[in-house]
C-alpha cells in the first residue's frame, strides 16, 4: 500500500530532475568550437573575452618575447646603426678613377679599378652587416641617373642620402662618405624606432 502511494511521487521527482538538468546544463549553452581552436576556446566566458580583447598572438611585437628580443638586440642594433653613418675605406689595387655623390640625385663617376679594401663599408641598407674587408671593382661612367658602370665584388653600394667622395690613383685609393639619414636612424633607434628598417 505504501509503495503504491510513493510511486507517483518518485516518478514526478524523476521527471522534474531530468527537465531541470536539461535546461540548466552548461553543455546546453556551449558554442561549437571553431575549426582549429581548442575546445576550451568555446566556453562562453572565454568567447566573450576573445571578442572584446581579441586573441593575442604569442610572439607579437607587443608580447613579452618581442620586448625581450628588442632588449637583447638593443646594443648590437645601435652599434650597427652608428657604423652605417660613415663610409671610410682604403683601397689597394690597380686603377684610375674619381667619383662624388650628393645623394643619389647627383652622382658623378668616371674610371676603372680592381681593388681590395679595408674599413667601414658605409650604409648596410639591409639587416645583415657588411664585411669590413673585401674585393671591389668598378668600371665605366655615371652622371646622375645615367649610369653605364659595371661593378664587381661587394661594390661601393652608396646610400640614397649619402654624400661621398672617392678616388683611385695607380695602386691606392679611398672611398669616404657620410649619410645623414643613417644618423637619423641611429638617433631614432635610441628610442627603439627603426625608420631604415634594418634592425634585427
Amino acid at each position: 500500500m505504501r509503495i503504491r502511494t510513493m510511486l507517483p511521487h518518485a516518478l514526478l521527482l524523476m521527471v522534474l530532475t531530468t527537465l531541470g538538468c536539461a535546461t540548466s546544463s552548461p553543455l546546453a549553452h556551449m558554442e561549437q568550437p571553431a575549426a582549429g581552436l581548442p575546445v576550451f576556446g568555446s566556453l562562453p566566458a572565454l568567447s566573450v573575452f576573445q571578442e572584446e580583447a581579441g586573441v593575442a598572438e604569442p610572439y607579437s611585437e607587443t608580447s613579452w618575447s618581442g620586448v625581450g628580443w628588442t632588449a637583447l638586440m638593443y646594443i648590437p642594433n645601435r652599434i650597427l646603426d652608428i657604423l652605417d653613418v660613415v663610409r671610410a675605406k682604403l683601397r689597394l689595387g690597380p686603377g684610375f678613377a674619381i667619383g662624388a655623390q650628393a645623394t643619389s640625385v647627383t652622382h658623378v663617376y668616371v674610371g676603372t679599378y680592381f681593388t681590395v679594401f679595408i674599413g667601414l663599408p658605409g650604409p648596410r641598407q639591409r639587416k645583415m652587416p657588411k664585411l669590413p674587408v673585401g674585393v671591389e671593382t668598378r668600371t665605366g661612367a655615371q652622371l646622375s641617373k645615367a649610369d653605364v658602370t659595371l661593378e664587381g665584388g661587394l661594390g661601393p653600394d652608396y646610400g640614397r642620402w649619402e654624400f661621398a667622395l672617392s678616388f683611385q690613383l695607380a695602386i691606392i685609393g679611398a672611398d669616404l662618405g657620410l649619410d645623414p639619414y643613417e644618423f637619423w636612424d641611429f638617433l631614432a633607434g635610441l628610442a627603439t624606432y627603426d625608420p631604415a628598417g634594418d634592425d634585427f
